[in-house]
């Protein structure tokens, strides 16, 4: 358990009183690597911690970022090593509109706004390839290389068809290979390759920025997403919002070989700005724990948790200021437990 920054320090200990109710098995390991920590080692955690980690089933993360340490030292400093060392190729996240709770789009309601997307983890445009030349001068350059390998995009594809089996049969495959002339073009060739495999799923290829807008204008026409690292970032965020607050959102970093432990986190970040005041939503960090329960084989459990969520919601009773509310973290995470039965 890694709770992290900011929010992260309190939306997970609810995580942890949801999770432990719903299943006294688990045992959690807390570890206190954070920006707290890079300010006081100057790095964000000891040498040799992959190893440590790599010995746990699963890994439950709050938030890493702050303020005073610049985003791409915490982020390449310890989340990306965790995702790429642990081959954490499929990041899950659900977009879904829990019953009670108002979308900004007008008329729509949860069985408008059900999808999950698939994104690609481990590479395309935040692969870390590139550099900058002749730094601090006028001639200063800066060079980012997005990467895509036919191994990577077929492995997240065959996921995300598989995704697709067991729901609608139907998959958006995000692109921008009318801009792109070599990495998106191979996405398509390889998602097109794959789905000859399943030939039971319909596939639509549709451009980023028209799936933006479709997200907005018609999003009962989307089930199963699979999207490159940045643009599924990007849109599950845009979905985040749709759903109705970023303190919805949940994640899963999966390995699906099970080679090494998997990764469960909210969307939300460390919000510097409500850090600190128990104002924060805990449900995407209780949902994620439903992710990681599903993942380590729980079923029932997970089912519980996602049923109480829903119902807390429903309720309107308890939940925090971005759902119209006044409750504080810990209320919701009682409400929660409490509707557990």
């Amino acid at each position: 358990m890694i709770a992290g920054d900011g929010v992260g320090t309190e939306v997970i200990p609810e995580g942890i009183k949801v999770l432990s109710a719903v299943n006294p098995e688990l045992d959690f390991h807390p570890f206190d690597w954070s920006c707290r920590y890079f300010e006081a080692h100057g790095e964000m955690w000891p040498d040799g911690s992959l190893s440590v980690l790599a010995e746990f089933d699963a890994i439950y993360l709050g938030a890493i970022g702050w303020p005073t340490v610049p985003d791409h030292l915490s982020l390449w400093g310890l989340l990306l090593p965790i995702r790429k060392t642990f081959e954490q190729y499929v990041n899950v996240r659900p977009v879904r509109l829990p019953p009670g709770v108002r979308s900004p789009l007008a008329g729509r309601g949860p069985d408008d706004i059900d999808m999950i997307f698939l994104r690609e983890n481990t590479e395309g445009e935040y692969s870390g390839t590139g550099g900058r030349v002749h730094a601090g001068t006028d001639l200063e350059l800066a060079v980012e290389v997005p990467v895509f390998t036919r191994h990577a995009i077929d492995r997240l594809a065959r996921y995300g068809f598989g995704v697709a089996m067991e729901r609608s049969r139907r998959l958006v495959s995000v692109t921008k290979s009318n801009a792109s002339r070599y990495t998106y073009p191979l996405w398509d060739e390889v998602v097109a390759d794959v789905g000859r495999d399943f030939s039971d799923v319909v596939v639509e290829k549709v451009l980023v920025d028209a799936m933006a807008a479709r997200m907005v204008s018609n999003p009962g026409s989307i089930d199963v997403v699979i999207g490159s690292n940045l643009f599924a970032d990007i849109l599950t965020d845009l979905g985040a919002a749709i759903q109705g607050s970023m303190g919805l959102a949940a994640s899963a970093n999966l390995d699906p070989t099970r080679n090494h432990p998997s990764m469960f986190e909210p969307v939300h970040g460390s919000a510097p700005d409500i850090a600190g005041k128990q104002r924060a939503n805990p449900i995407g960090a209780i949902w994620a724990g439903a992710l990681m329960l599903r993942h380590l084989g729980d079923e029932e459990g997970a089912r519980r948790v996602e049923r109480a969520i829903d119902a807390v919601c429903e309720s309107g009773a308890v939940v925090t200021g971005d759902l119209g509310g006044s409750a504080s973290t810990p209320e919701v995470g009682d409400a929660i437990v409490a509707a557990l039965g």
